[in-house]
């Protein structure tokens, strides 16, 4: 028996794009489908509301996409997303991308769609970033035209395909950047310059929907700010701490002023954690950034 019903926007490309615009400091911009159903309005508005820049592609072949999210007592989620109009988004929907730093990509949308989008990007010197989520064997072939792949424990060994430490798990993939999250321990990054490690900010969980997407959301828009990736992570880290301390998806995802917040008042990482999550990923010490 359920405790209660609440309905929320969502949706994995635009919970990044809210997080991204809430984070603050970049111009995010967003495309996506949804049908011609009640069900578009509140999630294009949802976006608008956070300072995202909307380019909607409207289909009446197919309804809005939706998702269905279990979440149990510990805050965990369970979802089965029924894609709808997601799915027919093409290479042709993507809008010019003058001014563009940064494309973000996840999962929900269709792989040769991605592939398109991630090769005209990098024609033009765009850094591509893949959220590989959900997973999926299909999304290998992506792998060799992004720059940075975000994934969870479980996602890096689907992708990785192999058994063994994070650490081998992220050196068997052909991207220059591999970011692991690994939920309450915190996540770790494998860059052209060595590893980077970020314990996670302690909080009392009440619900992790879109935590992984305000991850990824922060990260980009820290990385598109210029800054450090050890720097990136404890953005990104921080406001998906945050976003799971409130029910639902965009609803959950923090502003600017609340990450700031909780990076200037969270208890600083000991070394002997830093060093102990570098253990549990495989990482020696000595190529460890702490």
């Amino acid at each position: 028996m359920g405790r209660s019903f609440q309905t929320f926007p969502g949706g994995k490309g635009a919970n990044q794009a809210v997080a991204c615009a809430r984070a603050g400091g970049v111009a995010t911009q967003f495309v996506g489908a949804v049908g011609s159903d009640s069900l578009a309005e509140p999630i294009l508005e949802s976006l608008r509301n956070a300072g995202v820049q909307v380019q909607a592609v409207p289909s009446t072949e197919a309804p809005t996409g939706t998702a269905f999210i279990c979440v149990d007592a510990h805050g965990e989620n369970a979802i089965t997303v029924v894609s709808g109009a997601n799915a027919l988004l093409g290479p042709q929907h993507l809008p010019p991308l003058d001014g563009i730093h940064f494309l973000l990509l996840q999962l929900e949308t269709p792989v040769a769609t991605l592939h398109a989008y991630a090769k005209t990007a990098r024609a033009l010197g765009i850094q591509v970033v893949l959220n590989a989520a959900p997973a999926s064997p299909d999304c290998l072939a992506l792998l060799t035209d992004i720059d940075v792949l975000v994934v969870n424990e479980g996602e890096l060994a689907l992708v990785s395909g192999i058994s063994g430490t994070v650490r081998a798990q992220m050196e068997s993939l052909p991207v220059p950047t591999v970011i692991a999250t690994l939920g309450a321990r915190g996540c770790v990054a494998r860059t052209p310059d060595g590893y980077c490690v970020q314990t996670a900010v302690p909080v009392q969980v009440k619900d992790t929907t879109a935590a992984g997407d305000t991850f990824c959301g922060a990260l980009v828009a820290a990385l598109s700010e210029g800054q450090s990736m050890q720097v990136a992570l404890q953005a990104a880290s921080a406001a998906a701490a945050l976003a799971c301390t409130r029910d639902g998806a965009q609803a959950s995802i923090p502003a600017r002023e609340e990450v700031m917040a909780l990076m200037a008042t969270a208890p600083q990482a000991c070394e002997a954690g830093t060093l102990a999550l570098a253990e549990y990923c495989g990482i020696p010490h000595a190529q460890s950034h702490i």
